[in-house]
């Protein structure tokens, strides 16, 4: 699914395989290859949560540039089932999706089942959102579904503690996601998926170094950062990012789970991350949020009532070139599905062509300009927009 190989081709790669083609300051540009074929990185995957980017057809993703996939253990579990989707032929032929797809281990939305869930060592205990009827994950059954599902990369089981703990369970937490890896590993036993550890410790750099030395004692084709976008100030994640991103491992991925705005995306490529997912472009779509290069635009503001132009003049989706303001407008206000298409085709391909333009402007030696222009937009008042 890659849009703009370098000339250092990918196919010298094998599944799990990670190649640094240039760095400038922290900022990294890379390919990774997965039994699916390989993406570029700096990378922003698509959220599929249940099989599906909300709104979107695989055809509708492709076009935004769209180059990995990412769905949810948790819910894929509960319906319609991994065992289902192994019998279909897979999460790929499932949702008709070609390219890589990771799945996350299921840790995150169980934990935030806080008064559904009896954890112990051995896993986690917890009753269904929807019916009420009880289930058990652990390490091994979570590889077990991400491997029935079919996933090229898998993440370990990990627990993701609330905003805040404290001191005593953060390290508690630290040590179990530790044990949990060496069970995941373990139980990890499909060549063609490729599972990444997760590295917890909070706001805390010495907990996040903690942390980095246990997940990376164990050695993956890569690593991600979990437990941020859980409620934390965001200022203290900016700040924590260049801190942390440069001691995780040089020649693999670097995963920031969960995150976020255009704004984090930008400081946090400029930290050294490579791949990041979050529901925000899709979420905020669906309730008139849009982001355009010139900052956030809400849609169904009485100024855009009469607005003939198009959302974002330097951008070149479907939505853009198609649809006035005005008209978006008058979809959201009625509530028609195509308000929630549109915007999210919109969102979608402005998140991919921010991360393209930054594979870019890598590639060019022009990272600081083009960070520092970013950096002048998007922390823009919606009021400017």
């Amino acid at each position: 699914m890659n849009t703009d190989t370098p000339n250092t081709t990918a196919s010298d790669l094998k599944p799990g395989q990670f190649k640094l083609h240039k760095k400038i300051g922290n900022a990294r540009r890379a390919t990774f290859m997965t039994d699916h074929g390989s993406f570029q990185t700096p990378c922003f995957m698509a959220v599929g949560t249940k099989a599906t980017v909300k709104a979107m057809t695989p055809e509708e993703l492709i076009d935004c540039g769209t180059q990995v996939v990412l769905g949810n253990t948790y819910h894929l579990h509960l319906r319609p089932g991994e065992k289902l989707i192994k019998k279909m032929g897979g999460l790929h032929k499932f949702m008709n999706w070609n390219g890589p797809i990771l799945t996350d281990s299921g840790g995150f939305q169980i934990f935030s089942l806080s008064s559904l869930r009896k954890m112990s060592e051995k896993g986690v205990e917890f009753r269904s959102h929807i019916d009420g009827s009880k289930y058990f994950i652990s390490p091994e059954k979570s590889m077990e579904i991400q491997m029935d599902l079919g996933s090229d990369i898998i993440m370990a089981f990990d627990e993701c503690l609330k905003y805040p703990s404290t001191d005593d369970e953060i390290k508690r937490s630290m040590d179990l996601t530790h044990r949990w890896l060496i069970r995941s590993a373990a139980a990890m036993t499909r060549p063609e998926s490729s599972l990444f550890g997760i590295v917890q410790g909070g706001l805390s750099l010495e907990h996040r170094k903690y942390s980095l030395a246990q997940v990376t004692s164990v050695d993956l084709p890569g690593y991600a950062l979990g437990g941020f976008s859980v409620g934390e100030p965001i200022h203290l994640m900016h700040e924590l990012m260049p801190q942390v991103a440069p001691l995780m491992p040089e020649d693999k991925p670097r995963y920031l789970m969960g995150v976020g705005t255009p704004l984090d995306l930008v400081l946090s490529v400029d930290a050294g991350i490579d791949m990041f997912d979050c529901v925000l472009p899709t979420r905020v779509a669906r309730n008139g949020t849009l982001y355009t290069w010139s900052g956030k635009v809400s849609i169904k503001r009485e100024m855009y009532k009469e607005d003939p132009s198009a959302l974002d003049a330097e951008c070149d989706c479907y939505t853009c070139k198609n649809y006035s303001k005005a008209y978006l407008r008058h979809l959201f206000l009625s509530g028609e599905i195509l308000s929630a298409r549109l915007n999210t085709i919109h969102n979608l391909h402005f998140y991919m062509s921010l991360m393209k333009k930054m594979r870019s402007a890598i590639e060019s030696d022009t990272w600081e300009t083009f960070r520092d222009d970013c950096l002048t937009r998007f922390v823009r008042s919606d009021k400017d927009s």
